[in-house]
């Protein structure tokens, strides 16, 4: 409970500052808001928790994303299934993908990285495939509605996806903490061949974990999609199984296995959320003071004088004081030549940065102009007998 307590803390202490920086935070549409994308980001969250904890990783939530929410717009849109035959389908489908990623990983014996990198390519172009590489999209939903006001349903305000995690969270919490399965889960994320001379079949174990986090990727799929009422195969829920993986293991589930709870994956999904508020707030002041450019009442610049000048840049990139500057070098370049002669024409190039080897022993060799400051002339040197 320390981590947890920990984290909670950072959410609190986020939360404030970002409330003081932009007190829109607080308004209801942006709270409601917030907790609609946590929802939808935290269910499968709690999948991939589940997966860290056997000491896995799924790569391929985002792509599964993608591929479900394609084949359920094609299923309602243009093969004209029953909702409720299309939404199991699409349910089946991402169990079966997370059963297929198991008998790889626990049968096989391949890595689970290369596992789901594999499926993280392949259900994307699958995805694209199957829609023709277009977006496709679910209209005005006719005859699926049911589905979609569910989706998009808010009880008292608060979003469905919000209700659905924190559901679907009460029904992890009691099987991970308060289960046989649950130990047994975490005693093979500790130590596999430990657990596996206990008695315990791990590789159910496993292939469990990543059949329940295709069920719950399947579930956030169809919110996704219905979030954003199209889906491009060629970019929707790109990095998203990054999101996943960030909340859990900011919740307490180390990347070693055998830790993690489902309260702090909760609190991780929100701390993310909240972070991605905090920059969207700030780009937001920046945007707004840009495009102000500096200026009050009556067009004419607040700013002092000596930062306008700074900000003079042309488009070519040559500062507006840069020809004085070389005019102001090229005036003593001519001076130093009437004084020493024909030496100093060898150091003529000096104030653009050009030094010939050799010249006068009075003269100094000068670097790169900074700043427009003069060349200075060197010491002179004591005469030799």
């Amino acid at each position: 409970m320390k981590k947890e307590a920990g984290i909670f803390i950072l959410l609190t202490v986020l939360c404030v500052v970002t409330a003081l920086i932009n007190p829109k935070f607080i308004s209801p549409v942006n709270l409601a808001n917030m907790a609609n994308l946590t929802g939808m980001f935290g269910i499968f969250s709690l999948g991939l928790g589940l997966i860290i904890i056997t000491g896995g990783i799924d790569l391929s939530a985002g792509s599964l994303f993608a591929l479900t929410g394609v084949l359920l717009s094609l299923a309602l849109r243009e093969w004209h299934w029953p909702w409720p035959v299309a939404l199991a389908g699409v349910l089946t489908l991402g169990m079966t993908l997370g059963l297929v990623h198991a008998l790889f990983i626990t049968r096989v014996g391949i890595q689970p990285f290369i596992v789901t990198l594999c499926g993280l390519l392949i259900y994307r172009g699958l995805a694209r495939f199957v829609a023709g590489d277009n977006t496709r999209g679910f209209g005005n939903a006719e005859g699926f509605e049911p589905l979609r006001d569910f989706c998009q349903a808010r009880i008292l305000g608060v979003p469905m996806p919000f209700l659905l995690f924190v559901a679907i969270s009460a029904v992890m919490w009691v099987l991970l903490h308060h289960s046989v399965y649950g130990r047994h889960l975490l005693a093979v994320g500790r130590n596999e061949q430990a657990a596996r001379y206990s008695g315990i079949r791990t590789r159910l174990v496993t292939g469990a974990a990543y059949v329940i986090s295709g069920l719950l990727a399947a579930i956030s799929a169809v919110l996704f999609a219905f979030y954003t009422n199209s889906v491009s195969p060629s970019n929707h829920g790109n990095f998203y199984e990054l999101y996943g993986i960030a909340a859990a293991v900011l919740g307490g589930c180390s990347l070693r296995g055998g830790e993690g709870s489902i309260l702090g994956i909760m609190i991780g999904a929100a701390l993310l959320q909240v972070l991605q508020n905090l920059v969207t707030s700030r780009n937001s002041k920046l945007v707004e003071l840009r495009s102000d450019g500096g200026r009050g009442f009556g067009g004419r610049s607040q700013r002092p004088t000596a930062e306008r000048k700074a900000e003079g840049v042309r488009a070519d990139g040559v500062n507006r004081g840069g020809r004085a500057t070389l005019l102001r070098g090229a005036f003593w370049s001519a001076a130093r030549e009437r004084r020493f002669g024909s030496h100093a024409k060898r150091n003529l190039f000096a104030p653009l940065g050009i030094v010939r080897a050799g010249g006068h022993p009075k003269l100094r060799r000068v670097g790169a102009l900074q700043g427009g400051l003069r060349p200075q002339r060197g010491p002179r040197s004591r005469p030799t007998a």
